[in-house]
């Protein structure tokens, strides 16, 4: 795996996942990550009125029976999910449990934008499945990093909502073993940072 074939890249770690998902370990692996979803939610959902979540596809890791207990726990705090426009920037729906979807031109279930019962929403916090990541350090400060699928979707739409709103927080979803070396990925200008990346072994800020 190279710095210089992203595509590549991307297949060999989704080939690992499916493989890391029928796995002895991924059980194991996926309780200590949603335990550790919980205590962020636990300690900083307080501060959070909206979250954005994804819908599992391709053995993305399942977020969403934590997250509908925590919206249900907390009355008047919302859920949402993406919905792709055609200029490749995302937009936030409100999602509730049981809404249905429609798949997006890559297959992915999205809210109706038309649908009046279920408004637009501009998350406060979004978690953001990797399909590998890395960090770097500048400033004594660790910088985390998604490689994603190559669309550019969550670049452009991050760096919107921040200008919109600096105290918005954005956690990278992946595990211990997708983290990528130098040798394997650099990330690039266009590339916008996470805030936060969750894994089996914790939140790391």
């Amino acid at each position: 795996m190279h710095a210089n074939s992203p595509k590549t890249l991307r297949q060999d770690l989704l080939n690992q996942r499916k493989e890391f998902a029928a796995g002895q370990s991924y059980a194991q692996a996926k309780e200590r990550l949603i335990a550790g979803l919980n205590q962020f939610l636990v300690k900083d959902g307080n501060s959070l009125r909206s979250i954005a979540l994804y819908w599992p596809i391709q053995d993305e890791l399942d977020l969403r029976s934590a997250l509908i207990a925590w919206a249900n726990q907390n009355p008047g705090c919302a859920l949402a999910l993406p919905y792709a426009r055609p200029d490749k920037h995302l937009d936030f729906y409100e999602w509730q449990d049981g809404d249905a979807l429609t798949p997006s031109q890559h297959g992915v279930p999205e809210p109706n934008p038309n649908n009046p019962s279920r408004p637009a929403i501009t998350p406060d916090c979004i978690l953001i499945p990797c399909v590998g990541w890395s960090s770097s350090i500048e400033n004594d400060k660790t910088h985390y990093w998604r490689l994603g699928y190559g669309g550019g979707y969550f670049d452009r739409t991050l760096a919107a909502l921040r200008n919109n709103n600096p105290q918005f927080i954005c956690i990278g979803i992946g595990f211990d073993w997708q983290k990528l070396n130098d040798a394997q990925w650099v990330a690039q200008a266009h590339d916008e940072p996470l805030d936060m990346m969750l894994t089996e072994s914790g939140l790391l800020r």
